[in-house]
Protein backbone atom coordinates (compact mmCIF):
# COMPACT_ATOMS: atom_id res chain seq x y z
CA UNK A 1 0.00 0.00 0.00
CA UNK A 2 1.23 3.48 -0.83
CA UNK A 3 -0.08 7.03 -0.93
CA UNK A 4 0.69 10.18 -2.87
CA UNK A 5 1.05 13.08 -0.40
CA UNK A 6 1.39 16.79 -0.96
CA UNK A 7 3.68 18.83 1.28
CA UNK A 8 5.71 21.93 0.63
CA UNK A 9 4.05 22.44 -2.76
CA UNK A 10 5.37 19.10 -4.07
CA UNK A 11 3.98 15.59 -4.30
CA UNK A 12 5.70 12.50 -2.92
CA UNK A 13 5.05 8.76 -2.99
CA UNK A 14 4.89 7.50 0.61
CA UNK A 15 5.20 3.80 1.38
CA UNK A 16 5.66 2.19 4.79
CA UNK A 17 9.33 1.94 5.75
CA UNK A 18 10.52 4.27 2.96
CA UNK A 19 12.50 7.49 3.43
CA UNK A 20 11.46 10.89 2.10
CA UNK A 21 13.31 14.18 1.81
CA UNK A 22 10.76 17.01 1.90
CA UNK A 23 10.71 20.77 2.35
CA UNK A 24 11.37 21.83 5.95
CA UNK A 25 8.74 20.76 8.49
CA UNK A 26 8.74 21.98 12.09
CA UNK A 27 9.75 19.41 14.69
CA UNK A 28 12.67 17.77 16.41
CA UNK A 29 14.34 14.53 15.26
CA UNK A 30 12.46 11.59 16.73
CA UNK A 31 9.08 13.33 16.75
CA UNK A 32 6.13 12.24 14.63
CA UNK A 33 4.42 14.31 11.93
CA UNK A 34 1.11 13.62 10.23
CA UNK A 35 0.76 14.43 6.54
CA UNK A 36 -2.97 14.75 5.89
CA UNK A 37 -3.01 16.16 2.34
CA UNK A 38 -3.30 12.72 0.71
CA UNK A 39 -4.17 12.94 -2.98
CA UNK A 40 -4.26 9.23 -3.84
CA UNK A 41 -4.16 5.88 -2.02
CA UNK A 42 -3.38 2.56 -3.67
CA UNK A 43 -4.27 -0.51 -1.58
CA UNK A 44 -4.01 -4.01 -3.09
CA UNK A 45 -4.32 -2.60 -6.61
CA UNK A 46 -7.45 -0.59 -5.80
CA UNK A 47 -6.84 3.11 -6.37
CA UNK A 48 -8.73 5.78 -4.41
CA UNK A 49 -8.49 9.31 -5.78
CA UNK A 50 -9.43 12.38 -3.82
CA UNK A 51 -11.04 15.55 -5.00
CA UNK A 52 -8.90 17.27 -3.88
CA UNK A 53 -7.97 14.99 -0.93
CA UNK A 54 -8.94 11.48 0.18
CA UNK A 55 -11.18 11.80 3.26
CA UNK A 56 -9.65 10.37 6.42
CA UNK A 57 -6.42 9.30 4.73
CA UNK A 58 -3.19 10.19 6.52
CA UNK A 59 0.48 9.34 6.47
CA UNK A 60 2.37 9.18 9.77
CA UNK A 61 6.10 9.74 9.54
CA UNK A 62 8.98 10.15 11.95
CA UNK A 63 11.49 12.96 11.57
CA UNK A 64 14.95 11.41 11.16
CA UNK A 65 16.91 14.66 10.84
CA UNK A 66 16.74 18.31 9.85
CA UNK A 67 19.31 19.46 7.36
CA UNK A 68 20.16 21.52 4.33
CA UNK A 69 20.39 20.53 0.68
CA UNK A 70 23.46 20.84 -1.50
CA UNK A 71 24.58 24.41 -2.12
CA UNK A 72 23.41 26.14 -5.29
CA UNK A 73 25.88 28.74 -6.53
CA UNK A 74 24.77 31.66 -8.69
CA UNK A 75 26.79 34.31 -10.48
CA UNK A 76 25.53 37.56 -11.96
CA UNK A 77 27.59 40.00 -13.96
CA UNK A 78 27.20 42.97 -16.28
CA UNK A 79 29.63 42.96 -19.18
CA UNK A 80 31.99 45.94 -19.55
CA UNK A 81 30.80 47.43 -16.21
CA UNK A 82 33.00 45.58 -13.67
CA UNK A 83 29.87 44.45 -11.81
CA UNK A 84 30.00 40.88 -10.47
CA UNK A 85 27.97 39.20 -7.77
CA UNK A 86 28.41 35.62 -6.56
CA UNK A 87 25.81 34.14 -4.24
CA UNK A 88 24.86 30.77 -2.78
CA UNK A 89 21.79 29.14 -1.28
CA UNK A 90 21.13 25.98 0.73
CA UNK A 91 17.47 24.97 0.98
CA UNK A 92 16.41 23.62 4.40
CA UNK A 93 14.96 20.10 4.25
CA UNK A 94 13.55 17.42 6.52
CA UNK A 95 14.36 13.72 6.25
CA UNK A 96 11.36 11.55 7.11
CA UNK A 97 10.79 7.81 7.59
CA UNK A 98 7.22 6.69 6.85
CA UNK A 99 5.77 4.78 9.82
CA UNK A 100 2.29 4.03 8.53
CA UNK A 101 -0.16 4.82 5.75
CA UNK A 102 -3.80 5.16 6.90
CA UNK A 103 -6.08 4.63 3.86
CA UNK A 104 -9.19 6.45 5.14
CA UNK A 105 -12.54 5.98 3.39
Amino acid sequence: MYAIVKTGGKQYKAEKGESLIVEKLEGEPGSTVVLDEVIMVCKDGAVTLGSPHVKGAKVRAEIVRQGKAKKIVGFNYKPKKNIRKRWGHRQPETHLKVVEVIPGS
